[in-house]
């Protein structure tokens, strides 16, 4: 690893690896994670928690970046929006690639060792599922949800190290985040639909067809619904519910951009979700912070 970081061109090849040029990942994930440490601690968490899953979001969103360029090192240069990725054009090797996401994943756990014991065994599953997701795609065709179980483990996680305990509001908070997740990816993976049929990587978008959009929309309105219910049983008001009807316009721009299955136009609706979550933040921020 050493080598890695002290060889400039190894050490370029890493940050793109890492997605270090395209937070878009870092912003998905971290989203969710602040809504639940915000509602957990019903306003600022603490501050050792709050800068530990900050960081720690941004290391597992990069080892999850090498183990999955890792699992599909065969097949990336088939496709040709990862053709240049570091694997696939031999910049890196995949003993490389391990290495990297070993040293990140090792670090995220230094971490987490800061927490509470509950946090510190989560982190063992979470880990788990972080890791297992990317050889999902060559096992079923719902990686999308293996990969919305993995970013949204950081839900109950952020639960256990605020309050010492997993409540059902987390599992209700969690459960948004796995829709949310389950989602955008699949606008990701419509997207490249036609590269993945070729390099035999499975999906919901191909194994859906032409329901691939309702499917979509069916998992955005459980989404609201399960915002709505947050919402309710918190007893929150207007800056809440206005920041659901905000994301529920997001929802509706995404179908629109999805509605001729165009790529490009499928990969902005994947991209638009950052805001969705942002939305959800803010909203969950002003009801429960005092600004004064």
């Amino acid at each position: 690893m050493f080598y890695l970081l002290t060889n400039p061109a190894k050490r370029r090849a890493v940050a793109r690896l890492t997605r270090l040029h395209r937070p878009i990942g870092i912003y998905l994930l971290l989203w969710p994670t602040l809504w639940a440490l915000w509602v957990a601690a019903d306003g600022w968490p603490k501050t050792d928690v709050l800068v530990i899953f900050l960081l720690g979001t941004l290391l597992m969103r990069m080892a999850g970046c090498a183990i999955n360029d890792f699992a599909d090192r065969k097949v990336d240069g088939a496709v040709a929006r990862t053709a240049d990725r570091p694997l696939a054009t031999g910049e890196l090797t995949a003993r490389e690639a391990l290495a990297v996401f070993v040293t990140l994943s090792v670090l995220a756990f230094g971490l987490v060792l800061l927490t509470n014991p509950l946090t510190i065994a989560m982190s063992l599953a979470g880990a788990a599922l972080a890791a297992v997701y990317p050889f999902m795609k060559r096992v079923t065709h719902l990686p999308q949800l293996v990969l919305g179980a993995a970013f949204g483990w950081a839900v109950p996680m952020a639960f256990a190290a605020q309050t010492g305990t997993v409540p059902r509001l987390a599992w209700l908070v969690f459960l948004a985040a796995v829709l949310l997740t389950i989602a955008y990816d699949t606008m990701y993976a419509m997207a490249d639909r036609p590269e993945d049929r070729k390099a035999g990587i499975k999906s919901i978008a191909i194994a859906l067809g032409d329901m691939d959009r309702a499917a979509v929309g069916l998992l955005q309105l459980l989404l609201l619904s399960t915002l709505i219910m947050l919402g309710t049983q918190q007893g929150y008001g207007v800056a809440y519910f206005s920041s659901v009807a905000v994301a529920a316009g997001l929802c509706l721009y995404q179908q629109w951009l999805i509605k001729d299955r165009e790529p490009a136009a499928c990969f902005r609706a994947f991209l638009n979700n950052q805001w969705l979550g942002m939305a959800v933040f803010v909203g969950i921020f002003l009801q429960t912070t005092p600004l004064s």
